[in-house]
């Protein structure tokens, strides 16, 4: 199986050539526009979908390219930081994921992580409460977590516990890895690939889309990501693209 995650930098509608070359049988893309609110090209062309956003041109969207099947979840939870706090999370209030069933199997969450309503748990502080509120329901479970975290373990700060580095370790309790990592065998924070150039300039290179797998289908992967030669021109991010047998 073939899944690209890549933050198209909007106007998906525009770009659906290049989001074909990729070849996937899953697509998961950021910064893109509601299939149902837009034209009847790209609605025609988005097929199988599911879709969630926060106005009808920016959203997340799981596109089923080779005929997977996609059920949507609707989980429910709520975090209380430590139990002398007053402040309580609950899962519909975390931006941006999209939880579903591939196939009855594999349970996959599409990401693009934004700053929430509390900026002290912004960005991959967001995906750490999604993940303590959902931890026990993916036990044990084949799970693909991937999309658009704006993080790297370049920016960790001593005095928080919901870190980039923090988050990997959740993901090593699930018994899940980074499928770029594990395939490169490169450090986290240390990549020499990059999948994102802020303003769209190459001197200014960052790491900050990512693929967890499940061990048993990490075992299998093998990552690629799409060149800026290619790819710049059309948006900020380049394609992040895993392969892995099921």
């Amino acid at each position: 199986m073939r899944i690209v995650t890549w933050n198209c930098s909007g106007a998906l509608r525009k770009k659906l050539d290049a989001a074909d070359s990729l070849q996937a049988d899953i697509l998961v893309i950021q910064e893109c526009e509601d299939p149902n609110r837009s034209t009847k090209g790209y609605k025609a062309w988005a097929g199988h979908y599911l879709w969630i956003g926060e106005n009808k041109n920016k959203g997340i969207g799981i596109f089923s390219r080779k005929g997977a099947k996609l059920t949507p979840l609707y989980w429910t939870g709520a975090f209380q930081p430590s139990s002398t706090s007053n402040l309580t999370f609950h899962l519909t209030d975390l931006k941006l994921f999209l939880p579903c069933l591939v196939n009855d199997d594999i349970t996959l969450v599409g990401i693009w992580t934004k700053e929430g309503q509390f900026s002290t748990f912004s960005y991959i502080g967001q995906l750490w409460l999604y993940l303590q509120m959902v931890k026990n329901q993916l036990n044990g479970l084949k799970a693909i977590f991937c999309g658009d975290f704006n993080s790297n373990v370049c920016w960790d700060k001593k005095d928080r516990w919901w870190n980039h580095s923090d988050v990997v370790q959740e993901f090593s309790k699930l018994k899940m890895g980074s499928a770029y990592h594990h395939f490169h065998k490169e450090d986290y924070g240390s990549e020499l690939e990059h999948t994102y150039y802020h303003y769209r300039k190459l001197t200014k290179p960052y790491h900050i889309d990512y693929t967890f797998l499940s061990n048993e289908m990490l075992a299998t992967s093998k990552t690629a990501i799409g060149s800026a030669s290619q790819w710049l021109s059309i948006s900020d991010h380049m394609p992040l693209i895993t392969d892995f047998r099921v």
